[in-house]
């Protein structure tokens, strides 16, 4: 099971740092990824980080201004989000997968936490 947080209301400009905690053995071995999804529109591939935290990737839109991190010890992903934009809100998904591949694509991940409301005002 994964419960993700962090979420809320900034300006534009602004920063977030988003949690995910795993439960049982959702992170064993896997990576995990976070999605977002707009109104209306399909869920996108935001970051993913491989188990080792050696390998990271990170959509275009995000790429300088997010960071994915994650901590083993505590079964905790995070995403720290730095200069926040309107296009940025969204419900923000994390994901764990079973495989040690960092994927994109969100039919690749296993397990899915219940998302985390992100809203950027101008």
């Amino acid at each position: 099971q994964l419960q993700a947080s962090g979420g809320g209301l900034v300006q534009a400009g602004g920063s977030l740092t988003l949690s995910c905690v795993a439960s049982g053995r959702t992170f064993s071995g896997g990576a995990v990824g976070w999605f977002l999804q707009a109104p209306g529109k399909e869920r996108e591939f935001v970051a993913a980080i491989s188990m080792s935290a050696s390998n990271a990737i990170y959509s275009d839109s995000v790429e300088d201004r997010f960071t994915i991190s994650r901590d083993n010890a505590k079964k905790t992903v995070y995403l720290r989000m730095n200069n926040l934009k309107p296009e940025d809100t969204a419900v923000y998904y994390c994901a764990a997968d079973r495989d040690i591949v960092v994927a994109t694509t969100a039919d690749e991940y296993d397990y899915w936490g219940q998302g985390t409301q992100v809203t950027v005002s101008s």
